[in-house]
């Protein structure tokens, strides 16, 4: 995630100002604009505008009609208003031209608009007002936009403090995020509406009375109660009973409802309400009568899963990331986030006895009247306590009200909890005084906390006048129970750290609530002039409607309202599809980015600071190296006992003395094959006795002789393993800000020169630590490090790199010798007790069945390719067969492990079959699979305690929670089938029994690690969601208590609605029945199907406010956003339309705040148990750049041609933009095609099957010139043109059959499935467009990411499911039906029982089920003694506890772990092109590079190719030959040791680049920071090493030439002859010390006459070897590292002299030369590659690297 992005600007740089630009209106004849009243006049006058048009509608004005003429003239005088402004502004700015235009600034313009609107408006009510237009008429719309003049009043605080260009670059990457994400939803939404279409298409069949023979007459009596969809002729679905038909309504479209999957545009709309997880259930059960169920459960759940899981969530990661990028403006907008002290005074340690505390310092002078002793009262912890205690008490006993609305009636309000609150309130009004008498009344106000008591205390002592007790003044008593978080610390300080600054956290409520006032004034005057219609007459009823929306809670039955009665009132069908989008729209908006926004406040309240990341990661560190040094309890018990090393003696020793018995750990020392050791197991036997009573037992064994190494290949293997894999620690060093890139245009550049700027002031190897003086006990005294020779301006940045070795070094110390100490603990413990380390006590630690059992536990797949020690590779067929993941997957657990994952599975997929009646006691299969487990089980229980113990030794079975449970459930898999009870009982002791057994699922947790390690993560961060709990309760406490007191006892009425007086709800009453949402006729007379229902005087059905219990279990329900809009609607009905604010205050806070923060906190608990919570930015950027690296290919298609012709001809067509889009509007049009189901019984489906074979054929030609363009092989190189390629042929192939199909003669069903064939074909190529947008790709990549890392996690979740099944169909397996549970969701079998759980995981009416599973006496059939299949009643307890319990874990936690997963990824999608790091398009760069110099396009080059790699790049990966070719020689070096030479891949070469790019010091943690710093010296040593022989090479040669060059001057001026001589090329010579090299003999060479080979004294020149010219040299390559080992023999003749000479000549002999130069002559080339340009400035390049070898020294 980059919730943690820094955002740093430059304080010179001019601030952006998104606010009006109001000093511009600088004017001496108009200066009244300017004014601050007139400002703020016209403030005001914008709300009185907003509050005008929300009561300027038809109904309002029917209720009030002097509001008509009032509104007018309001309009009237606020349109002047802002008419004169503008008038004025263009008199001052001018209106086209001047300096600042007053039409072309952003902010005027909307001025000019709403001014339009305004007079739009007045105009038109001038007209409605002289009746000139009638008032419900349609051109009411035309004040829809006025409500957007509320923008005027908070646009003032549009002012941010960052740089303009910085914010435009934030605003536009934020715009194109949400852009690309939204084409990303558009695409999978486009993807299932066809699938929609093409699967189930238009559902009309219905089941009715056989009688009914006009279809198009269908009334409500034909139908089934309630209406059933079904499935014609036999074909698979649902059937209809007996006495009714399976036929299709011919009923207008708009009567069957305005869902379904008719066609494209429809089907698209139902995809979204679907995907918003609201009614999509009862689409999945009209799917699963009409069609096959399988069907309809993939597409649904696979729906559900992707849109409203997965692709969603992107929405709220780029709001996220987004918002990060304001932070730093945020943050000084809305202040720090430290806890306030509650005062402008400091705070000071104050001790009081025992205990230490903050106190204000002010707080200890005397400030008020009171006395001294009064003070310290009041300072007291005693005085305190006592009001928190009263506090308590006083929750306590508002919450004990309750009512019986049969005995008790809520108008009493003046009983016994009315004198109890007098006394509570006047105790606190006491409190209160006693506070102002000793602070004062100026220093009782100072402190927030006492303005909160005071409130408290006015309101509640209004409360206690009887006219207003138990009214809405009732808030002020229940929130005295939030004093109570004074009580605990840790809630105090989780409260000020989750809710921050009140500023921020308020400016997103006031930008919801004006987003909402917006929105229901926009639709009040859209949907105002419908007559009949409800939900938009008024402005509280539309913002109901709005907030409704919001919630999500029955939004679509809104949105259906609407359309209904937009269709019913003369809008048209042309209106229909607008008001679809206009809503869809709305919905995005506030579910996308007001949720987000929410969670993106409070995860920036739960981030840290930078520098507060620095020292949790210094303290993290530490703490990890405190790792603990004892033993676990269970293994303590051993330190109680006394020591009995184990004995042995020596057998079969000759000599005249018995041997004493020795300790056996001394005699391994000595021990050989041929000793016979004895152990001693008796101490207390005399002297003399013999030990020997049976056959010698060998107890030492041979030692293994193993072979070590520490070469240079382990080496390099460790430290390429630590570099890829090591993440664990924290980096302790500098800032996090990388380097910006102001400097030169390469990133290699800068960091190359921030390296050798920090070398330069290093004086040993990286993180290296020369201990001086070190204590037995482990501490450090003394530190120095290599080098002595620094510069005294180098000194303060020596100290802190010493320091920072010093951290390093000493963590890594000491967690060594903690690791040391706990495992010589375990040694002494196991040579002193003779039974530690035996597994139960019986069997030996060396004994051969242990030792068998030992390898049977651990034996485990081997999935690696290479020896991690030596680096060999391993030879294995197969395992290059099979992919890397799969070999993963097969080494993910040991073998016995995998057969018992197996088992259990099959175990489960047994349990899978059992139901209430179906069960293990009766069905012979069922009990030979739990059989099975039972002895598979008992096998491996065996296996692993005989090989590690089963509680008392270091590898225990029983050894953490874990174990317990896996014992637990083999126990009681073992009591029960040994039991096997023939009579269950409900909740019994058998039928709990059965339910433990349903544990069984889980035990793949246990089995599984990556499962193991999802609960631990969840059990880490269980503190932060118990205190998240905490607080969600303590709002449903007082909203609870609240609503006693203000709802207990006046909800309940008659249930016949006409009855009003309790005396007479009596008799019986008609009442009509649901029987289909369609639109049909009535029966006679206008009747309704119903039945006689008796008169009930009583509470809903599902809810009261009666008591605490159940309106605290009520509001739960309401939190989850089930079921409170039927408490709304019957608060409305049967109290008063104004107390239904309870419920939307309730709603906003629980929803907007309090469900939130579940998803911040478990997204920040998974954050720190990944460990990236305390990364900073920099280094979460390296984590980021390394995913992209290793989702980053190489392009598979070749370059362009050189050669002109058709094949280029061919390339540049092909690879133009205009024909890639061209190709996906192919692609696009194609897919239109499918818009319209597809049938055989209709005549259109022929003609778009002969357009879509037109389309295959364009595809065929697009196939053809990409062939020839790139030719086959190089085409076939290409996944996406392979893919391409497949969907082709397989549309050629239907293409054939379906012209086939048509000329000849066929059946129906041989039609459909061409057909079908064709559509999948269709859809085939549908996804080919993701491959062909890079956006859509990389989106794509972060799903599958996100799928393949949550994989686990959804396992996980499917087998907790499971596990729910279960137990769900043992419970609630045999209740009867009731409202919600039914025919399609019931938990009869398990399968129905996993759909149903689905359906509770989307919260689609989960209370409702949850109720009708609380059925009960008389209700139900219940009998003492019967078991649980014999009786259909549910348990109310069970079913709350099954259902609270589930819905919690499920919808609160586990869900929203995937947010967390998709955050991390999205990150790598997340990528500035201002960072320091790689982006897209230096990756993109390398790719293109790559794809140049790879011809093959295996991904896969020589390492000798990758200096033309290098050389080639451009952009911020570029490196200059001409100033950093030390550089290049260590980025070629680097690659060529990595596989010893071989050939290395796209990634290799990448992950170089990056690691050099970045600055590893603030970018890298611990380890890998060390190991990359370890592998750079090393290649940075070698290569100085190479160059130096290099460079000697040169000089001897330059010295050999020019004494050559003198002879033959001095022989031709002495006019000798010429003459020929022939020499051997080596000999020996002798060195002035004596020392005598033999040198191998060389072949003889031929030299022109006058010429002479002249060696200088005491040097030994030796020949250059022969070499090969080469004809492919190229300019400024440097020489290859490794040929410098072939010439190493060549060298060993050079005497040690020669080597100081190189050093103490090199000033003399350097200049103007460099590594990279050549000597020219008819020698050939050397083995080295040069270039024509050299670097000039050698002396200062040779001074730099003398300085740094002297140091190295």
């Amino acid at each position: 995630m980059l919730v943690n992005r820094k955002t740093s600007f430059r304080e010179n740089l001019p601030l952006s100002d998104y606010g009006p630009d109001e000093n511009l209106n600088d004017s001496a004849d108009i200066d009244w604009v300017n004014k601050d009243w007139v400002r703020w006049l016209l403030r005001g006058c914008a709300l009185l505008s907003v509050t005008s048009v929300s009561m300027n509608t038809p109904a309002t004005f029917n209720n009030l009609p002097a509001l008509e003429y009032v509104t007018f003239v309001m309009d009237l005088a606020v349109t002047l208003l802002f008419t004169a402004e503008m008038v004025a502004k263009m008199h001052i700015r001018g209106m086209l031209k001047g300096d600042a235009p007053y039409l072309r600034d952003r902010w005027c313009q909307f001025d000019f608009f709403m001014v339009v609107c305004l007079w739009a408006s007045v105009l038109l009510q001038v007209f409605e007002l002289t009746r000139v237009v009638q008032p419900y008429s349609f051109w009411s719309v035309l004040r829809c936009l006025r409500p957007l003049i509320l923008i005027r009043v908070f646009r003032v605080f549009l002012k941010f403090s960052l740089p303009q260009n910085r914010i435009n670059s934030i605003f536009k990457r934020s715009y194109q995020q949400i852009y690309n994400v939204t084409i990303f939803f558009l695409f999978f939404m486009i993807l299932y509406g066809i699938l929609g279409v093409q699967f189930f298409g238009e559902l009309k069949y219905h089941c009715v009375r056989n009688n009914v023979t006009n279809t198009s007459e269908i009334t409500v009596f034909d139908l089934a109660i309630p209406d059933t969809y079904c499935s014609p002729d036999n074909k698979p679905g649902h059937h209809c009973p007996k006495g009714m038909k399976c036929i299709s309504i011919d009923i207008p479209k708009n009567n069957r409802g305005f869902n379904g999957f008719d066609e494209l545009p429809t089907s698209f709309f139902t995809v979204y309400e679907a995907a918003s997880q609201e009614g999509w259930v009862f689409l999945l059960y009209h799917a699963m009568d009409s069609l096959e169920s399988g069907v309809a459960l993939v597409y649904f759940i696979s729906l559900i899963f992707l849109l409203a899981w997965l692709v969603k969530n992107i929405f709220i990661a780029v709001i996220i990331e987004s918002f990060a990028e304001f932070r730093v403006q945020f943050q000084q907008m809305w202040g720090s986030r430290g806890k306030d002290t509650d005062s402008d005074s400091s705070q000071v340690i104050q001790q009081e006895g025992a205990s230490w505390r903050m106190v204000i310092q002010d707080e200890n002078k005397p400030q008020g009247l009171a006395p001294p002793i009064f003070q310290q009262i009041l300072r007291s912890s005693a005085f305190h306590a006592f009001i928190l205690l009263m506090v308590l008490a006083s929750a306590i006993a508002e919450a004990s009200l309750s009512f019986d609305h049969e005995t008790k009636n809520p108008k009493n309000t003046i009983d016994t909890f009315y004198f109890i609150e007098v006394f509570f309130t006047l105790l606190f009004d006491l409190e209160a005084v006693f506070k102002i008498w000793c602070l004062g009344l100026r220093g009782y106000w100072r402190r927030s906390l006492h303005k909160f008591e005071l409130s408290l205390v006015i309101g509640t002592t209004l409360h206690i006048i009887p006219g207003w007790y138990r009214t809405e003044l009732t808030y002020f008593q229940v929130l005295r129970v939030g004093r109570l978080i004074k009580a605990s610390p840790m809630l105090e300080d989780f409260c000020y750290k989750i809710f921050g600054p009140g500023k921020k956290l308020g400016s997103i409520v006031l930008f919801t609530m004006c987003l909402l006032i917006i929105a229901s004034s926009i639709s009040l005057q859209l949907f105002c002039s419908i007559k009949d219609f409800d939900k938009f007459e008024t402005f509280p009823r539309a913002f109901m409607s709005m907030f409704q929306i919001l919630t999500q809670e029955g939004w679509i039955d809104v949105v259906t309202d609407t359309l209904e009665n937009a269709d019913k009132n003369a809008y048209g069908v042309y209106f229909i599809y607008p008001i679809r989008i206009y809503f869809l729209l709305y919905h995005q908006v506030v579910n996308v980015i007001v949720i987000s926004l929410f969670v993106a406040v409070i995860l920036d309240n739960l981030e840290l600071d930078e520098d507060i990341k620095k020292l949790k990661q210094l303290k993290a560190s530490e703490q990890s190296a405190d790792e603990s040094e004892s033993l676990p309890f269970r293994l303590k018990i051993f330190e109680k006992f006394p020591n009995r090393p184990q004995m042995v003696r020596i057998h079969k020793l000759a000599g005249d003395f018995s041997v004493a018995a020795i300790r056996e750990s001394f005699m391994r020392q000595f021990s050989t094959p041929q000793l016979d050791l004895i152990m001693d197991t008796d101490e207390g036997t005399e002297e003399g006795q013999s030990f020997l009573k049976g056959p010698p037992v060998a107890l030492v064994r041979p030692p293994a002789l193993v072979a070590r190494s520490g070469g240079y290949v382990e080496k390099q293997a460790g430290v390429t393993m630590v570099i890829r894999e090591s993440n664990q620690h924290k980096l302790m060093g500098s800032g996090s800000g990388q380097m910006v890139n102001n400097g030169p245009k390469s990133l290699l550049s800068q960091q190359y020169q921030l390296r050798i700027s920090r070398r330069s002031m290093r004086g040993s190897r990286p993180g290296s630590l020369k201990l001086g003086h070190h204590k037995e006990n482990g501490d450090i005294t003394h530190l120095m490090m290599g080098g002595s020779n620094f510069s005294s301006n180098f000194a303060s940045n020596i100290g802190m790199h010493r320091s920072d070795d010093f951290d390093i070094k000493m963590i890594q110390q000491r967690k060594q010798q903690a690791e040391i100490k706990r495992n010589q603990i375990q040694d002494d413990l196991r040579e002193n007790h003779p039974f530690f380390d035996t597994p139960l006590f019986a069997v030996g630690r060396e004994s051969h069945i242990r030792q068998m059992c030992q390898t049977i536990v651990n034996a485990k797949y081997n999935y690696m390719l290479r020896d991690p020690v030596t680096g060999k590779e391993l030879q294995s067929v197969y395992k290059r067969i099979l992919p890397m993941w799969i070999r993963k997957l097969f080494g993910l657990v040991t073998y016995l492990d995998w057969i018992m994952i197996m088992v259990t599975i099959m175990s489960c997929g047994s349990m899978f079959f059992e139901t209430p009646h179906r069960r293990l006691t009766n069905t012979p299969e069922l009990k030979y699979a739990e059989y099975i487990f039972v002895l598979s089980m008992s096998v491996e229980m065996g296996l692993k305690i005989l090989a590690n113990g089963f509680f008392f030794t270091p590898k225990a079975v029983v050894k953490d929670v874990s174990g317990v449970l896996e014992i637990f459930i083999y126990v009681v898999s073992v009591i029960f089938l040994g039991w096997q009870p023939q009579e269950v009982p409900p909740l019994g002791g058998a039928h709990i029994l059965m339910l433990l057994r349903c544990l069984r699922p889980l035990r793949i947790f246990i089995l599984v690690p990556h499962m193991r390690k999802v609960v631990y993560e969840l059990v880490r961060g269980f503190k932060e969601i118990l205190l998240v709990s905490v607080l969600l309760i303590v709002l449903i406490f007082v909203f609870a208590t609240f609503g006693v007191h203000l709802l207990g006892g006046k909800l309940a009425r008659c249930n016949d609605h006409k009855i009003t007086i309790r005396e007479q709800c009596v008799g019986t009453f008609w009442s009509p029945m649901f029987v289909t949402k369609m639109k049909v006729n009535p029966g006679p007379n206008g009747t309704m199907p119903g039945f006689m229902v008796p008169r009930v005087w009583g509470n809903p059905h599902n809810f009261n406010f009666d008591n605490i219990g159940n309106a605290m279990l009520a509001l739960f329900e309401v939190l989850s956003l089930e079921g409170w809009l039927e408490v709304r609607d019957v608060i409305i009905d049967r109290v008063r339309p104004t107390d239904s604010v309870y419920v939307h205050l309730f709603v906003f806070i629980g929803y907007m705040i309090g469900l939130t923060l579940f998803v911040g906190v478990v997204i920040a608990n998974y954050s720190e148990n990944k460990g990236t919570a305390l990364l900073t930015v920099d280094q979460r950027r390296w984590m980021d750049l390394k995913g992209r690296i290793k989702l980053a290919q190489p392009h598979h298609i070749p370059p362009r041609p050189d050669t002109r012709g058709l094949r280029s001809f061919m390339y540049d067509i092909t690879q133009h933009m205009y024909f890639k889009k061209f190709t996906v509007l192919l692609i696009i049009g194609n897919c239109m095609l499918l818009s319209v189901p597809w049938r055989e019984d209709k005549k259109a489906t022929v003609y778009l099957a002969t357009v879509s074979s037109i389309f295959t054929v364009l595809f065929l030609l697009e196939v053809i010139m990409k062939m020839i363009a790139l030719t086959p092989a190089g085409y076939w190189t290409s996944r996406r043109n392979r893919f391409d390629m497949f969907a082709t042929l397989v549309g050629v192939i239907w293409m054939i059959v379906h012209f086939a199909v048509q000329f000849s003669y066929h059946s129906l069903d041989v039609e459909r499935a061409s057909y079908v064939f064709g559509s999948l074909v269709i859809i085939l190529r549908f996804f080919t467009i993701l491959g062909k947008h890079a956006t859509l790709k990389m989106l794509s990549q972060t799903v599958m990411m996100s799928v393949f890392k949550s994989f686990f996690i959804i396992m996980g979740m499917f087998f907790l499911m499971l596990f729910y099944a279960y137990t769900g169909v043992l419970l609630f397996g045999n209740v009867k039906y009731g409202y919600d549970l039914g025919r399609h969701a019931n938990f009869k079998t398990t399968a129905h029982a996993v759909t149903t759980l689905f359906r509770i995981v989307t919260g689609e009416d989960w209370n409702k089920i949850m109720h009708d599973c609380m059925v009960w006496k008389p209700f139900c059939t219940y009998k003492e003694g019967n078991s649980f299949w014999e009786t259909n009643c549910g348990n109310t307890t069970a079913s709350r506890i099954f259902f609270f319990s589930f819905y919690v874990i499920i919808t609160y936690i586990v869900l929203n772990l995937l947010v967390a997963i998709i955050m991390e990824n999205f990150s790598l999608f997340y990528s500035n092109e201002e960072d320091a790091l790689l982006s897209h398009n230096d990756v993109r760069q390398f790719q293109n590079t790559w794809n140049i110099v790879d011809i093959n396009r295996k991904g896969l080059i020589p390492v000798h190719r990758v200096r033309y790699v290098l050389r080639l790049l451009r952009g911020r990966l570029e490196v200059d030959l001409e100033k950093e070719k030390l550089l290049f020689k260590h980025m070629c070096y680097e690659l060529e040791r990595l596989h010893n030479g071989g050939d290395v891949t796209f990634h290799d070469v990448l992950s170089m680049l990056s690691y050099r790019s970045v600055d590893i010091r603030k970018s890298l943690q611990l380890e890998e920071l060390l190991a990359r710093e370890d592998l750079e010296f090393s290649i940075e040593e070698e290569v100085a090493k190479q160059t130096i022989r290099n460079w000697l090479d040169k000089c001897l040669k330059r010295i050999r030439a020019k004494n050559h060059s003198n002879l033959i001057l001095n022989l031709r001026a002495m006019n000798e002859p010429l003459f020929t001589v022939t020499e051997q090329a080596a000999s020996t010579a002798e060195s002035s010390e004596g020392s005598v090299r033999e040198e191998p003999a060389a072949m003889p060479r031929s030299r022109k006459k006058g010429t002479v080979e002249l060696n200088p004294p005491n040097i030994h020149i030796e020949p250059p070897p022969p070499t090969s010219k080469s004809p492919n040299l190229r300019r400024y390559l440097t020489p290859q590292i490794s040929d410098a080992s072939l010439r190493e023999k060549d060298r060993m003749g050079v005497k040690k002299k020669s080597n100081r000479l190189s050093t103490s000549t090199s000033k003399t002999l350097g200049e103007g030369l460099s590594g990279g130069q050549q000597v020219s002559g008819d020698q050939g080339v050397s083995g080295e590659l040069v270039g024509h340009h050299v670097s000039t400035d050698v002396n200062s390049w040779w001074g730099e690297q003398l300085f740094i070898l002297e140091k190295c020294e």
